[in-house]
């Protein structure tokens, strides 16, 4: 989302070098005596017995709240903080300021507009939170959503944008909150301004929850009354921070507070506070600061506290003051808590230079389940578990679901995945050939960019790969081809791109449109086995650092692999074959519309044939679409219907949310005769002799086309130094779209088939599939296909006319290809959509 930049406040002396560093001995431990807290105060300037100041660095998010911070901290510190920008200063200043210099004893994060995601609107703050794993840091808002982003927890939209109201809260005791009420009726009210949450059920073992909504009730300012102090319940521990004095966590009167239950709703609770279970960092999502929280300043003198009390306990400044690649080591060793990859041996000249080229290194780990489809029944329950909820938006599935499992054995699935996670979206500029278009990128928190390619989507998707360094030892082992990647369709518009001089019409949907998978997952329908794959950058630092993103994709290893293993636990309990859909009593009555009547159709076959006839092609491709209005149809379960009905080596699934769109895609097995065959094989052989070197093609005379991972085969018989370095993008642009949707010859073709086809094909005839990180790639062509669009479903349909054509059976069976994908969503449109068997498997295993 793009983020509102409110002007800053004047410059103010206090933010300024006024104060000297502290002076500190440069090999002693604090201790937790009084002697030794003497000492401190004495390094610090302060007479014996008086709190020693503490020095925050204020890293501000472009907020409007910052200086109300500001104003807090100078109070409660003794001192005012540093207010830097989050733009403003490099890791090397922060580095050399908090850990050389040994200027700050703790930091605090802003809030901020926008998401810990969109590196623009949190800067520095994710690298400060993932190196800075011994300085005390609280999180405000934004602050507080980036700690929850850094360690692999998920960013989402709040149950409601709070501004400017209140909420009363529960804790849970930590000592954030010393001396602070918990619970409904206690006194303890926030301020909330806030669109986006930490979702709770999302963090990861380095997180713990410390303090969430206790109703559902809103409170304006003026509805907020003071503490009822005589009714309220105070939680605080130091955890396991020494407190060397009771007394300061006890009420006035002197007794060690009881514990208030928590709620017995938790529907209503939304995660307002977390904390590092090993760092002292912490968050928040209310505002301390507003004029209307109660007990904010309390919050941040606890913090003042928890951070003097962690100085007393680990080593002074000048003991931390280590070298940089010791630092990395140290971030490493403290993230990756299970399973950790070994660090690039240099941090040196070689990283950095990889990171300013724009070059990404991705490093991938897997894991492997043994026999586990056998024992929790199919695919189709791995996917509903992991990835169905929500109606599966933005989400894919490549899904051999065809029980010829020789042809295509694997299936491949994931959602929305961990920092290197994207959307891209792109549409023509216009319907000429070498037009561009427009490119929208979107990450998994809706932050947003958008490019024009003036040399189209095709290219960039070739530089992308290029791009990518990979090693080999990384997916040894892995019996098939996909290991995380660009995944996604590529419309039949994008012919233009390849050798087509234009388009007749414009499509409604995008003209390509592909998902980066950085976590999936994989099935072997040969042996039942999964394999769960994670993808991370070692060099990226637009998240904050490689090692945060290392320690995020473990996360979803593990965590993915638990879901996994409980279903495994449940499975004679999963609702295996319930009904999910119930009678609706406002049903659309409307069926299918064919664009073109019979006699319309039939006189455009009469035309190929004259056009065949004249020598101008040997076979055209002759299409139309259908379609219907689908308001409120579940896309999802159109889709599992589909699969059931109608199975297919190549069947997928895709939902792009951003867009409205699904694809249910059940393309079969080619059925074309030998003859047919080897007129689409010769077309091939042509297509990739423009590009070859002459003699250099070489490829069986008859094959299966049917998907483009043919054209890799042929590109790997190929000789000659011209072709030895064809990519996989070279391979489908010379051969897309396919010949068995188009005809021969091709180019002229498609000019007949665009002046007799009056509507876009949009997807249908395009390609879906993937293009692996390592520069493998498949992809099948579409057809027997229901997209849904914008409340309306389309279907293609069509074949091949040659000179022995007879246009009343080609009209027939036009309709007979139609008639699967026609038959689902009539049925569904009869029905209206139940989430009880999803839901219930979701919460079950979740």
């Amino acid at each position: 989302m793009a983020a509102l930049r409110l002007p800053s406040p004047p410059p103010t002396p206090t933010a300024k070098w006024a104060l000297p560093p502290p002076s500190r001995a440069s090999s002693a431990r604090w201790a937790h005596s009084s002697h030794r807290r003497t000492a401190v105060a004495a390094r610090r300037g302060s007479p014996e017995g008086e709190e020693p100041p503490v020095r925050t660095l204020l890293i501000d998010n472009y907020d409007s709240y910052t200086y109300n911070i500001f104003q807090e901290l100078s109070v409660v510190n003794g001192v005012p903080p540093v207010v830097v920008r989050n733009d403003e200063w490099t890791w090397r200043e922060v580095y050399r300021l908090v850990y050389k210099e040994r200027v700050f004893d703790n930091i605090v994060i802003s809030p901020g507009p926008g998401s810990p995601a969109c590196p623009s609107d949190i800067g520095i703050c994710l690298r400060i939170l993932c190196e800075c794993g011994d300085i005390p840091i609280l999180g405000v808002c934004l602050g507080h959503q980036a700690l929850g982003f850094v360690h692999g927890a998920k960013i989402v939209h709040a149950p409601e944008a709070i501004h400017g109201r209140l909420s009363e809260l529960e804790h849970n005791g930590c000592y954030l909150f010393n001396q602070i009420p918990s619970g409904i009726n206690s006194g303890f009210k926030v301020v909330r301004y806030h669109s986006l949450v930490i979702e709770a059920d999302s963090l990861s073992e380095d997180l713990e929850s410390i303090a969430w909504t206790a109703s559902p009730k809103m409170l304006s300012y003026l509805e907020s009354d003071k503490p009822d102090i005589t009714s309220s319940t105070f939680w605080g521990s130091l955890d396991n921070l020494l407190i060397t004095n009771l007394s300061e966590c006890s009420t006035s009167d002197g007794k060690v507070p009881s514990i208030n239950n928590a709620s017995e709703v938790d529907g209503y609770r939304v995660l307002m506070g977390v904390r590092h279970c090993t760092r002292p960092h912490y968050g928040v999502q209310f505002h301390p600061e507003s004029v209307a929280t109660h007990y904010g300043r309390q919050i941040f003198q606890n913090f003042k506290k928890i951070t003097t009390e962690y100085g007393l306990q680990t080593p002074s400044p000048q003991e931390r003051k280590i070298s940089s690649a010791d630092l990395v080591n140290f971030v490493a060793n403290d993230l990756l808590h299970s399973e950790r990859l070994k660090l690039w041996d240099s941090v040196g000249t070689y990283a950095l230079s990889k990171r300013s080229s724009g070059a990404k290194s991705l490093r991938l780990r897997w894991k492997k389940i043994d026999n586990l489809v056998s024992r929790i029944g199919c695919s189709e329950n791995i996917f509903s578990v992991l990835f169905g909820h929500h109606i599966a938006e933005d989400t894919f599935w490549l899904d051999s679901s065809s029980v010829d499992q020789n042809r295509a054995r694997f299936s491949f699935m994931g959602g929305k995945g961990g920092p290197l996670w994207k959307q891209m979206t792109f549409h023509l500029s216009n319907q000429r050939a070498n037009c561009g278009g427009n490119l929208t990128i979107r990450d998994s928190h809706g932050c947003t960019n958008r490019n024009f390619l003036k040399d189209g989507f095709l290219d960039f998707l070739d530089k992308e790969m290029q791009s990518i360094q990979y090693n080999e030892k990384d997916y040894e082992g892995l019996p098939f081809d996909f290991h995380g990647g660009f995944v996604g369709y590529i419309g039949y518009g994008l012919k233009v791109e390849c050798d087509a001089s234009s388009n007749n019409a414009k499509s409604s949907t995008p003209d390509a449109c592909f998902f980066f998978a950085d976590n999936l997952v994989v099935v072997d329908h040969s042996n039942g086995d999964v394999y769960l794959l994670s993808l991370h950058d070692e060099y990226s630092s637009s998240n904050g650092d490689g090692d945060c993103q290392n320690s995020i994709h473990s996360s979803w290893l593990t965590n993915t692999e638990k879901k996994l293993l409980r279903m495994d636990a449940m499975a004679p309990r999963l609702p295996i074959n319930g009904s999910s859909f119930t009678r609706s009593s406002s049903v659309n009555k409307q069926g299918f519309v064919i664009e073109k009547s019979k006699e319309e159709y039939i006189r455009d076959v009469q035309s190929c044939l004259d056009y065949i006839k004249d020598g101008e092609s040997y076979e055209l491709c002759l299409t139309t679409q259908m379609n219907r209005r689908t308001d409120y149809m579940n896309a999802l379960k159109l889709y599992l219907k589909l699969r059931k009905q109608n199975p297919a080596p190549y069947a997928a699934w895709l939902n792009f949310s951003s867009e409205n769109l699904s694809i249910c895609c059940s393309s079969p097995e080619s059925e074309k005769d030998q003859a047919e065959n080897l007129m689409i094989v010769d077309l091939l052989r042509n297509d990739l002799g423009k590009v070859c070197e002459p003699g250099s093609v070489h490829v069986p005379r008859l094959m299966d086309v049917e998907s483009y991972k043919t054209v890799h085969t042929m590109v790997s018989t190929i000789r000659g130094t011209k072709m030895s370095n064809l990519s996989p993008v070279d391979c489908v642009k010379a051969a897309f779209p396919g010949g068995s949707m188009t005809g021969a010859p091709k180019v002229r073709s498609m000019e007949i088939l665009d002046s007799l086809e009056t509507s876009p094909r949009g997807i249908y005839s395009g390609s879906i599939g993937f293009f692996s990180y390592n520069k493998t790639f498949d992809l099948n062509i579409v057809i027997r296909t229901v997209v849904l669009h914008n409340g309306e479903a389309s279907i293609g349909a069509g074949g091949a006319i040659v000179a022995l054509s007879d246009p009343e059976a080609e009209y027939n069976e036009m309709l007979l290809k139609a008639k699967a994908p026609t038959k689902v969503v009539e049925e569904c449109s009869q029905q209206m959509y139940s989430p009880d068997r999803w839901d219930s498997m979701q919460t079950t295993i979740s």
